[in-house]
């Protein structure tokens, strides 16, 4: 076993215009690439880990510019496979004052949308690897997407990897025949490791009511008696996993957001601070962020817990203050973050 982290998912093209327009304004869309599991490769990468993303592309040019994008970026591309005929794409109508966001998907179709189990070489591509990372929507466009999902995980287990999954529940995603999705999302959860999910993925998985999350200041007072209580349910349910993250957001305007999480790990639950974030730039993968920002701490200072969740939590913040899917936040500047707000003075940059 290495020390590669691979991730898995569909890369995507998103959409949106310019300067907060509704998408029936105006005459020009910007473009980038984006995706979950590509997040999170991309936002390791930025952190120096060494990182593999393994997709179906289509080879066109575009499929081709996305994979030369993520190597752009210090992403591993080895393994990704070509065929079909189009590249997933989705459209996000930025929020503005009182209107909220939105998310419209085009992804029928794509390359990714026709990916079978066999397709992939995976004892290859996760030869060198230390943790393969998925996520709920790697497994909500198609039945054999999911299939291969799950066959990605089953040789990750075989080889003795640390499996990682992000819940990642998008309802509008899961529109093949037979879908169940709260089905499939605790069948993955019964496979983590690692595992990564707002409060209200947790409550849909589970049918537990969420906790509420209504700060108007970092000094907010949390209820952490309830949130120990639901850990101490979701560890029952998922015995196998290690560590288990809550994150939450109280979004008070369009702009204006707070942030933290919690860390379920070893019958202790830990909470990182509220972050206030006054001016959010754009909150496309946060969550993601937050991801990549554990799995590269938790290899960094695997014996200090805190520190792996409150890094996480700064990654996360500063997503928030880069436009684009992708994270790309340093190690170095995070740790500046979390000096900087969490009066943390004696964390240190380790060669």
């Amino acid at each position: 076993m290495g020390n590669k982290i691979v991730t898995f998912g569909e890369l995507m093209l998103r959409f949106s215009k310019e300067d907060k327009k509704r998408l029936s304004q105006g005459r020009m869309f910007c473009g980038n690439y984006g995706g979950s599991e590509a997040n999170v490769a991309v936002s390791l990468a930025m952190q120096g880990d060494d990182v593999e993303y393994v997709t179906r592309l289509p080879s066109s040019q575009m499929g081709r510019a996305g994979a030369m994008k993520l190597r752009e970026l210090g992403v591993g591309t080895d393994y990704i496979i070509y065929g079909g005929d189009r590249i997933g794409v989705y459209y996000f109508e930025e929020a503005a004052s009182l209107r909220n966001a939105s998310v419209g998907y085009d992804r029928a179709n794509s390359a990714y949308y026709y990916l079978e189990p066999g397709m992939i070489d995976w004892r290859t591509a996760l030869k060198d690897a230390q943790v393969l990372h998925v996520s709920g929507i790697t497994a909500a466009i198609t039945q054999p997407a999911a299939d291969a999902t799950f066959e990605a995980i089953d040789v990750a287990e075989q080889m003795g990897l640390t499996i990682s999954i992000d819940l990642n529940y998008r309802k509008n995603l899961w529109r093949y025949e037979g879908a169940t999705p709260v089905e499939t999302l605790n069948r993955m959860a019964e496979h983590a490791d690692v595992m990564f999910g707002d409060v209200i993925e947790y409550e849909f998985i589970t049918g537990h009511p969420k906790i509420p999350f209504l700060p108007d200041s970092s000094d907010y007072d949390m209820n952490l008696d309830a949130y120990r209580r639901w850990y101490e349910d979701l560890h029952q349910r998922f015995p196998r996993c290690r560590k288990m993250m809550i994150g939450m957001r109280n979004e008070v305007s369009s702009s204006h957001h707070f942030l933290t999480a919690l860390l379920w790990t070893e019958g202790r639950m830990l909470n990182a601070p509220i972050v206030d974030i006054p001016q959010v730039v754009d909150p496309m993968g946060v969550g993601d962020a937050f991801s990549a920002g554990f799995l590269h701490a938790l290899r960094r200072y695997p014996d200090d817990d805190q520190l792996i969740l409150d890094y996480s939590l700064a990654a996360a913040a500063l997503k928030n203050t880069i436009a684009g899917d992708f994270n790309l936040s340093t190690e170095e500047e995070i740790l500046e973050t979390m000096n900087d707000n969490y009066q943390i003075h004696d964390v240190k940059i380790y060669e």
